[in-house]
């Protein structure tokens, strides 16, 4: 079974179109302000018009307000709404609902502990992301390529279909997937040569290491 690819945190036409031509199956936009990959409104416009339909948009959101969910469903036509912030199972229903939309649930992983809160989000999310805890002093939950220890997912299962996150690259994905079992991979600094910035080059050695696995 191949592992599938969200090449996430996009903000340039190149970046998008060498994750489309490579073979990502999803694509995200980041909406969060304070990250170096933040794109607007206006930007995100044109960007995801380059993107097929056969490809899953996904908007990246910290504890957002419905406004700006929807200022973003509707500049983006995004399929997919992924939480990364403290959203509790009763907002990720809401946002479900609301706006028709799959909802993905980040869970933020440092040890097996913090697997605790996947059982109440099962019923409510499409999805989960596996991702790292950000370090101390960090000024975003997210994208701070930091991994975790992978063998905290070894053998795990869940009744969501799910996404690891957190540090991967080219170097390390065939080994991450190896460990944890999964199929369906999520990288943002991995394919940049500094903060927000994607390389296309880099997007395709990742899309084609996947392709090898």
């Amino acid at each position: 079974m191949a592992v599938d690819a969200k090449i996430c945190g996009l903000k340039t036409s190149d970046a998008a179109d060498a994750a489309v031509r490579h073979g990502a199956r999803f694509v995200g936009f980041n909406f969060f302000p304070n990250s170096p990959r933040y794109i607007g409104f206006d930007a995100v416009r044109s960007l995801a018009a380059r993107v097929p339909e056969r490809i899953g948009k996904v908007g990246v959101f910290v504890d957002p307000d419905d406004q700006m969910i929807s200022q973003a469903i509707d500049a983006a036509g995004l399929s997919m709404v992924q939480l990364h912030g403290s959203e509790d199972p009763k907002r990720a229903a809401d946002i479900r609902e609301r706006f028709a939309v799959d909802v993905m649930k980040v869970i933020r992983v440092a040890g097996p502990d913090d697997l605790a809160d996947v059982p109440a989000f099962e019923p409510v999310a499409d999805w989960l992301m596996f991702d790292s805890k950000p370090p101390k002093g960090a000024t975003r939950p997210g994208g701070n390529a930091v991994a975790f220890d992978w063998r905290i997912l070894a053998g795990k299962t869940w009744q969501r279909p799910w996404m690891l996150s957190g540090g991967l690259d080219a170097s390390n994905v065939a080994e991450a997937v190896r460990l944890t079992g999964a199929r369906s991979v999520d990288v943002s600094s991995g394919v940049e040569t500094a903060p927000g910035v994607k390389d296309p080059r880099i997007i395709r050695t990742f899309l084609e290491t996947l392709k090898g696995l």
